[in-house]
């Protein structure tokens, strides 16, 4: 079994959860590299004696992939781990991660791995496109969502949202979210959106601050394709932020086009917590 393990430096300093998790992992006869999600600035520790590997090339031949992090770093590695069907297990460095699998504290469950007690969770992606004058011009996949909101602090958009077509809502506001369920419990959540089982396949949309009464959150069949209009003449700043990456602005008349992606990412279970379970220890409300 060939494992690799892709640590957030910024969260795992020094590397002590990762370098502990690949011995116990070899320890286990599993081979192991480690490998960046991202290019970082440089501004870490690194250990003497560890050696990255590239993700790229580690990918093909690897099982596995074990985030050693946040959400975030769940999500730098997600659309990589769909390209190669790689099951990925989040371990958790940050403050909520609900994707993530293990605490920092639970190494040793990975002993389950070499003796096959583990499952494989099934998550949907999202394709994300943008159209400007019929003409694709953008595009990017999202495991957990996509949001359309405001440049300027002080000012307000204006949204037309449509479902297969047909107008859904238009509204002046602070943006709109575009979820799928495993991001449900993200951002579209602290906007008042509701919570959906991570395993459903569905696209949320959820305003973010509008001005009208009738722009509520909606739960939609995966089968729809969403789609959002900025007002064709408007001049203020609209930016497209695909899980939470780097802003793409927006033109008057663009139309952000989501859909069921025809990929999805498998997480690993070796816990047995139920969602319920997750949601109401990240939430706080045992």
């Amino acid at each position: 079994m060939n494992v690799i393990l892709s640590p957030n430096p910024y969260r795992d300093k020094g590397l002590r959860t990762v370098r502990e998790a690949q011995k116990i992992l070899e320890q286990d006869g599993i081979r192991t590299e480690i490998c960046l999600p991202f290019h970082p600035d440089g501004s870490y520790d690194v250990p003497e004696g560890v050696a990255f590997a590239d993700i790229r090339q580690a990918a093909p031949r690897s099982d596995m992939l074990i985030c050693f992090g946040g959400d975030g770093t769940i999500l730098h590695s997600a659309k990589l781990a769909a390209q190669y069907r790689i099951p990925v297990l989040g371990v958790n460095m940050g403050s909520v991660g609900f994707m993530a699998e293990l605490e920092h504290g639970e190494l040793k469950l990975l002993h389950r791995l070499v003796e096959g007690r583990y499952s494989c969770e099934k998550r949907m992606l999202m394709d994300v496109r943008v159209f400007r004058e019929n003409r694709s011009i953008f595009q990017d996949t999202a495991l957990n969502d996509a949001t359309i909101t405001k440049g300027a602090v002080a000012r307000v958009i204006d949204l037309a949202v449509y479902g297969d077509r047909m107008k859904m809502m238009e509204f002046s506001g602070d943006g709109v979210i575009v979820s799928t369920p495993t991001g449900s419990t993200a951002y579209s959540m602290s906007a008042g959106g509701p919570i959906v089982e991570p395993t459903a396949e569905n696209l949320i949309i959820t305003p973010i601050c509008a001005h009208a009464l009738q722009a509520k959150s909606f739960v939609l069949s995966a089968d729809r394709v969403v789609a959002v209009r900025t007002q064709r003449q408007s001049r203020k700043s609209v930016y497209l932020s695909v899980d939470g990456g780097r802003a793409f602005r927006l033109s008057g008349g663009d139309v952000v086009e989501l859909r069921n992606s025809q990929r999805h990412i498998e997480l690993v279970r070796l816990t047995g917590r139920h969602f319920y379970e997750i949601v109401n220890q990240k939430l706080g409300r045992n």
